[in-house]
């Protein structure tokens, strides 16, 4: 059986692999497949697409993951299929990838503050030409040994209530659906699991979407069945992705590439639609 991973970061966001040595790993992990999802980002879309061509019988998807809040909590919003070439979309991300890089800068500031040697130019070397995110952040903390792992850093500065949490700049999940149908692309709702207030949910579910990922790192057996259940309700397709960034080093972050992973059997017609 062949299977896919539809949930991956490369270095175009906040993952350690090039689009390239990603799909490499993924072969090794045994996978017929990935989608290529980084947040708030395109970049990684044609080397991924260019390098699967060379190969026989690996499937790249590509797709993104949106960044967005509604009623206080943070909600993520996967797209698929979508043309990763509009220009109203890369007009739209490079606003987003902007306040991005502001925001990195105030969460620089702010451990500076602490007395903690770490500066903006050390995160966009880490980043290089990625989406600078709160990961890149973490990293050079951890590297020189402020905290243990990319987990511990968050819970002591980076989440939300911590000394160096940023607000960052936000659009709503109806938005980021928005953004993904002007481009032709397929709306998937990432992780939903961890959306705490049940009417988040349920007033994305009414818009419409086309498919709910299922199966994440954290999701359990209980949020398995509810979210199968949920996907039989509203008709929706179901995916399953790692939400890989980098291979277990300790760092508690979501998966191992193929840790969740889907038939591509059984989202043929989710892969032919694309």
């Amino acid at each position: 059986m062949r299977y896919i991973d539809m949930h991956t970061h490369t270095t175009a966001s906040d993952g350690v692999y090039t689009p390239s040595q990603l799909i490499d790993y993924a072969i090794t992990k045994g996978l017929s497949g990935i989608a290529i999802t980084d947040h708030d980002t395109v970049e990684g879309i044609n080397e991924g697409i260019s390098y699967a061509n060379k190969l026989e019988n690996f499937i790249l998807l590509g797709g993104i993951e949106l960044s967005t809040e509604y009623l206080g909590e943070e909600v993520h919003i996967l797209g698929y299929g979508i043309n990763h070439k509009s220009e109203e979309l890369l007009q739209t991300l490079s606003f987003i990838q902007e306040q991005r890089k502001s925001r990195a800068a105030k969460i620089v500031g702010k451990l500076q503050a602490l007395s903690l040697s770490i500066t903006y130019e050390e995160v966009l070397s880490i980043a290089k030409e990625g989406a600078v995110g709160r990961p890149h952040v973490a990293r050079i903390l951890v590297e020189k040994g402020y905290t243990e792992n990319i987990q511990e850093t968050f819970q002591r500065y980076l989440n939300k209530g911590c000394p160096a949490y940023v607000a960052r700049y936000k659009i709503t999940p109806f938005e980021a659906i928005e953004i993904i149908r002007k481009v032709q692309g397929f709306v998937v709702i990432a992780h939903p699991g961890l959306i705490k207030n049940e009417k988040i949910l349920k007033d994305i579910l009414e818009k419409k979407v086309d498919g709910i990922e299922v199966y994440h790192p954290e999701h359990g057996k209980k949020e398995h069945e509810r979210f199968l259940s949920v996907a039989k309700q509203y008709n929706l397709c179901i995916t399953a992705g790692s939400d890989f960034h980098s291979p277990p080093k300790g760092e508690g972050r979501h998966g191992d590439l193929g840790s969740e992973k889907i038939s591509i059997d059984k989202i043929d017609k989710f892969i032919k639609r694309i």
